[in-house]
């Protein structure tokens, strides 16, 4: 019984997404070489490295895929209001990231991690978030979440 449930009732995976919106070629090249970015830092050995350092190039890229559709469709205003909207529902770039950079104060956020108070000792913030000018001179900070060295918008 439990072969014969699971042998004839799987879903298709989902291979191709939806057809993207004209100006899509404006991006593409962009788009296409972060993947390619993503995919290599994916592979990249981890030995030597702390388990979270390992992750820092993928949140880079991840952040510099969403911060480029964000500036492309809120500063440059040089694709469409369809576009941005489809690379935000394929998951090209991320929602709630690019939702905090709207607010005053996140401007400059690195990652969603470094505001969530459960993520660190004493329901605080990540010490990347700390304006520079409030550190002791010389000091340096980096973020063990994604390896961010200031995001304070007060920069």
């Amino acid at each position: 019984f439990f072969f014969f449930f699971f042998s004839t009732n799987m879903p298709k995976v989902r291979t191709s997404k939806s057809k993207p919106p004209a100006g899509y070629e404006l991006i593409e090249e962009t788009l296409d070489t972060l993947h390619r970015r993503m995919r290599d830092a994916e592979n990249d050995p981890h030995e030597g490295k702390r388990v979270a350092e390992a992750v820092w190039p993928i949140f880079r890229i991840h952040h510099e895929r969403s911060r480029y559709i964000y500036d492309m469709y809120a500063r440059r205003k040089e694709i469409s209001k369809e576009l941005y909207e489809w690379c935000l529902n394929e998951n090209i770039a991320d929602r709630n990231l690019i939702a905090k950079w709207k607010k005053a104060g996140y401007e400059r956020l690195c990652c969603l991690r470094c505001i969530q108070s459960k993520e660190h000792n004493f329901g605080g913030a990540c010490i990347c978030r700390v304006p520079k000018k409030k550190l002791e001179e010389g000091k340096m900070i980096e973020c063990v979440h994604c390896g961010c060295k200031g995001c304070a918008s007060g920069d």
